[in-house]
């Protein structure tokens, strides 16, 4: 006998006019955004995203929980969106006629003030969960389905009928190109401290191919702007944003892929909430890498504190009290190190990093950088703050 347990039966299936009808408002739009969110990696569905885009040439952002569902070398990828997302995909996603939400649910950190998100553009969303259909957003049409399926049936559907004009999103495509080369993101460098954004475009550049997990807080964002992975190479803690949630996560995924490289890129204060699994690490002998972007605070919260609270810093500073992670990593026989900002950085982290057993890494950086760009509680996508502004003429 089967055994049936009670539990969750998706029941939904999409009308084949629904399709069509996606089809149509695709093809009428003149400046299209795809919007991708985490239901897109679940569903794997990086393959028919990468189709989709490449067919009719659609700018596309995502997501925290969406990164890697297209490569960030895609020359129409722009990025995360929202309130730390690039400038580019915030102006992107203000200007669009038709938004393509993909397993997004339209989340306040992505939208920003509500009323001002993607206000020019129809909506079309495509979710598993009927409960996240109008939730925040109302669609002018919703494919309740697996992603993966509905984009499959999407571009099968245009197998039908081939007409594409690519020449009614060109003007498009090109605003946004010029977009991406006014407001780039930008890695700050000084003779004296390594900048935060420094530490983790080296370390990815050491570490291409490797899995990454985050903690919660500046080190989150930054590593959201300017890491680049695969589809479920990336794994961060959204949502309630739980700090604490790297270190786990990178033993989890070492302990599923035993012969990959790990790195766990966290905060002084994030690692120091679940600081006890550096014993499971040893225990087990897991290589994992652990980055600690060491700036002494909560860094979010100084940020938040210096920006919309006069500078009245409470309870975020963490140099009082802070343990020496070195001295402390190797109590448990992890190999640990400090680094500052020297010539040989970059050789000694990527000595480091190919180390073949565990690594801890205190990383000393600039402690006042703030994460931009931002957009502001209350403020639309459009409105940012910290923008970097590039004169291309200048440039030229």
């Amino acid at each position: 006998d089967v055994v049936q347990q009670k539990g969750y039966r998706f029941q939904y299936k999409t009308k084949r006019w629904q399709i069509k009808q996606a089809l149509k408002m695709i093809k009428q739009a003149s400046q299209p955004l795809l919007y991708v969110g985490g239901g897109a990696i679940t569903s794997n569905a990086a393959d028919e995203l990468l189709e989709l885009v490449d067919l009719f040439q659609i700018p596309i952002t995502s997501t925290l929980m969406g990164k890697g569902s297209i490569s960030n070398s895609h020359k129409l990828a722009l990025g995360m969106l929202g309130m730390h997302g690039t400038a580019y995909a915030n102006f992107s996603v203000s200007e669009c006629d038709l938004l393509i939400a993909v397993g997004a649910r339209f989340d306040d950190r992505v939208t920003g003030k509500l009323d001002d998100f993607a206000c020019h553009a129809q909506v079309i969303h495509i979710d598993i969960d009927p409960a996240e259909i109008s939730k925040n957003r109302i669609p002018q049409l919703a494919l309740v389905g697996d992603v993966k399926k509905i984009l499959q049936e999407i571009l099968k559907e245009q197998v039908y009928d081939s007409s594409i004009d690519l020449e009614q999103t060109m003007p498009w495509r090109k605003r946004i190109t010029r977009w991406k080369q006014t407001y780039p993101l930008i890695v700050p460098s000084s003779n004296t401290t390594l900048s935060p954004q420094e530490v983790i475009t080296t370390v990815n550049n050491i570490a291409k191919n490797a899995f990454f997990t985050t903690d919660v807080g500046q080190h989150q964002m930054w590593s959201a702007q300017f890491l680049h992975c695969d589809a479920r190479q990336w794994a961060s803690s959204a949502g309630l944003g739980t700090m604490g949630y790297g270190l786990p996560a990178a033993i989890g995924i070492q302990v599923a892929y035993p012969d990959e490289m790990v790195v766990c890129i966290t905060g002084d204060s994030s690692f120091q909430m679940n600081i006890q699994e550096l014993g499971t690490v040893a225990q087990y002998n897991l290589p994992v890498k652990i980055v600690i972007v060491n700036n002494h605070w909560q860094g979010m919260v100084r940020q938040w504190q210096q920006s919309f609270y006069g500078e009245r810093y409470s309870q975020s500073s963490m140099e009082e009290g802070a343990p020496n992670f070195v001295m402390l990593a190797e109590s448990y026989g992890i190999k640990a190190a400090k680094l500052e900002k020297t010539s040989n950085f970059e050789s000694e982290l990527k000595e480091l990093l190919e180390y073949p057993g565990p690594t801890l890494i205190d990383v000393v950086v600039t402690e006042d950088e703030n994460c931009y760009p931002m957009v502001a509680p209350g403020k639309s996508n459009s409105q940012m703050i910290g923008v970097f502004k590039r004169d291309l003429q200048d440039a030229n």
